[in-house]
């Protein structure tokens, strides 16, 4: 079972969502298939898209990307992507039966309401959205913890909004985040992780378009506490945001990778002492003074008569003055570690 988001707060563990947002082109049974995909990854949690056409959209609306002829506008996309109250039942009941935390970005007043009759229990604010203070304020009124993504904002934006938040007592998360579609590594900006902790002391965290699954990964050793990827169940099924979105196998990737680092993180070394294990592989590929051929006893020890071969547990080269010349006190053989009682005080 997944933890909540108050959990991977509690915690200090990164919170993983897998976005699904339109993926799933306005098909309820669609919506569902991708959250049975998801769940085998280990992810924390869903994300889907609430759109209420009437309530955030006109005609006027333009384009960002025309993917199909069957909507004469964008108004008629969004139209397309509404799901009734009974169906965001359905797919929240899912979420929560597959032991994923369930989470949609709402778009208007009118899908904050909604989803806060869902019991959402963290918000999510699209890039777009950061000037929809009507939308945010009626966020802000149910006091539940903000996620906010800041692909579209400068950073005196952002401060204005942080401390809109803050105001109002409510918990924020600031996730970098590039809207590039797909977003090429020179522009995903993870140096601003580590700013925007200075910046704010909050919680950070990457919203990634990048398509892969290696800004993720980094950004968990950067301090980020939220990720979401977009999620496509294939790269051949197109859609608008299928170049930006990682498939089900590398979103498994990801997560492993989240958590090994996570764990590599959590665990300090001291390297003040080697570790019992350690220890025991440096005898076995560490070397020992040997004798370099037979010798018998009395011998009184040179450079020739010595050599540094593997294992370890013997004496160390630094240790050479406790055999050069000295008198050996019984026969050797050749590769015999050379220890220190083998011979006398060394007098010649």
């Amino acid at each position: 079972m997944s933890k909540s988001f108050s959990q991977a707060i509690k915690d200090s563990s990164t919170f993983i969502i897998a976005e699904i947002a339109q993926a799933h082109d306005g098909c309820l049974s669609t919506a569902h298939k991708y959250i049975d995909l998801v769940s085998k990854s280990g992810v924390d949690a869903v994300k889907f898209q609430t759109h209420i056409a009437s309530a955030e959209s006109t005609s006027r609306e333009p384009w960002r990307v025309k993917m199909t002829t069957n909507d004469k506008s964008r108004y008629d996309y969004w139209k397309r992507m509404e799901f009734l109250p009974e169906e965001w039942i359905e797919l929240r009941d899912h979420c929560v039966n597959s032991g994923l935390v369930f989470i949609s970005s709402p778009f208007s007043v009118a899908a904050v309401e909604l989803l806060n009759q869902l019991d959402v229990e963290v918000w999510k604010i699209a890039s777009g959205e950061v000037g929809n203070i009507p939308m945010i304020e009626a966020m802000l009124i149910t006091k539940k913890p903000i996620i906010l993504s800041t692909g579209l904002s400068t950073i005196r934006e952002i401060d204005s909004l942080v401390n809109l938040i803050r105001g109002k007592e409510v918990d924020v998360t600031v996730l970098q985040c590039t809207s590039e579609y797909p977003c090429p590594a020179k522009m995903v900006g993870l140096n601003l992780l580590r700013e925007f902790i200075e910046r704010w002391n909050c919680r950070v965290g990457i919203s990634d378009h990048s398509g892969t699954i290696f800004p993720s990964i980094a950004s968990v050793a950067l301090g980020a506490k939220v990720i979401e990827v977009h999620v496509t169940a294939s790269r051949d099924a197109g859609g608008v945001d299928g170049s930006s979105s990682v498939t089900p196998e590398e979103l498994s990737q990801l997560v492993t990778g989240v958590r090994f680092i996570e764990a590599s993180m959590a665990n300090r070394l001291d390297k003040g002492t080697l570790s019992e294990s350690a220890a025991k592989m440096k005898q076995i590929f560490g070397r020992s003074l040997v004798a370099s051929r037979d010798l018998v006893v009395g011998h009184v020890m040179t450079r020739e008569d010595l050599a540094f071969k593997k294992p370890g547990g013997g004496l160390s080269w630094a240790q050479l003055d406790l055999v050069l010349g000295k008198k050996l006190n019984r026969n050797i053989f050749k590769d015999e570690p050379l220890l220190s009682d083998l011979v006398d005080g060394g007098n010649k």
